[in-house]
């Protein structure tokens, strides 16, 4: 038994650009991470196609290939990445006991949660076709392909408010597809929507079908196929862009027993810091931010965990 328990300085659950920059500063502070990258090496990023918006990258970057940089990045500085899962902690008292898919019993004087979160899928087939090529569920990373295009977005609530308000400052029309007849969005951010003037609400509506073209291996979203939910009614929308808006999921089950979480599941962080409510473990990027969700400011959380490790230890 005994030899399947490994003690460490610093274990980084979760990879994505918080947990490999988290593993690129911890590495270079000689604090010797070990890092288990979870089911999705590289986190959301990876679905992502083209990454326009990262600094560094004047023609752009491929959202898996940016992945790759970063973890080869780690790996340089001797980190420890290994394709595994967390699968049940014990952070009742320090060292932290963290047992790992591979059977080992992580002993960690420090914990980096860079787990993330996923978007929420209507579920479609045709979704999940053209997701990458027309289909997206982030529009301040994807917006600028479709400057004066239409585009469609999905949902009723603050996020679908906020990014048909941000698409319409580049895109021709924005149709707002609502399930319901009114929004959920708050009252600040529904006089937006309404004052705008190339946004059209498409009241009681669902998506049926996301309709699209496929040559070769390029694919492209032409349009979609609603349903009218009070009649019955399907009508199609020409549009070259579709944005899901119907909210995230932070990956944070694991974690729920002893980290202070908001409503909606995200860590809940001290102000200007990563640190959670239980000293020595931090959480960064998206489980814990759900306002602005870049790999740019996920980055910069899990480079601010890896420095407030650092100096955790060093005391």
């Amino acid at each position: 038994m005994s030899e399947n328990i490994e003690n460490v300085q610093c274990l980084i659950i979760g990879s994505g650009p918080a947990g490999y920059t988290a593993a690129i500063y911890a590495a270079r502070a000689d604090l010797k991470p070990v890092v288990y990258e979870g089911l999705q090496p590289g986190g959301q990023l990876t679905t992502t196609t083209e990454v326009e918006n990262f600094p560094g990258y004047p023609e752009g970057t491929q959202g898996p290939e940016m992945m790759e940089d970063m973890k080869k990045q780690a790996i340089r500085f001797d980190a420890d990445v290994r394709f595994g899962m967390i699968t049940e902690v014990d952070f009742s008292e320090r060292p932290f006991k963290v047992k790992a898919d591979d059977g080992k019993t992580i002993v960690a004087e420090t914990v980096i949660i860079a787990t993330g979160a996923t978007a929420k899928w209507m579920g479609l087939e045709s979704e999940s076709e053209f997701n990458g090529y027309g289909v997206s569920a982030c529009a301040t990373c994807d917006g600028f392909f479709y400057k004066g295009k239409d585009v469609a977005v999905v949902g009723g609530g603050d996020t679908a408010a906020e990014e048909s308000t941000y698409l319409a400052k580049l895109c021709n029309k924005v149709y707002l597809i609502h399930r319901r007849d009114e929004l959920r969005a708050s009252k600040a951010m529904q006089k937006k929507v309404f004052n705008t003037k190339n946004i059209e609400i498409l009241w009681d509506h669902t998506t049926k079908e996301i309709t699209g073209k496929t040559e070769g291996f390029s694919k492209a979203v032409t349009g979609a196929v609603l349903t009218n939910v009070k009649t019955g009614e399907e009508k199609e929308i020409k549009v070259e862009g579709f944005f899901v808006a119907i909210g995230h999921t932070p990956s944070t089950d694991l974690f729920k027993d002893y980290l202070d979480l908001d409503e909606n599941g995200y860590i809940i962080t001290k102000d200007n810091s990563t640190q959670t409510n239980i000293e020595g473990v931090y959480a960064c990027g998206d489980v814990q931010d759900h306002v602005f969700r870049q790999a740019v400011t996920a980055a910069g959380t899990g480079c601010m965990a890896a420095i407030e490790a650092e100096r955790f230890l060093s005391h």
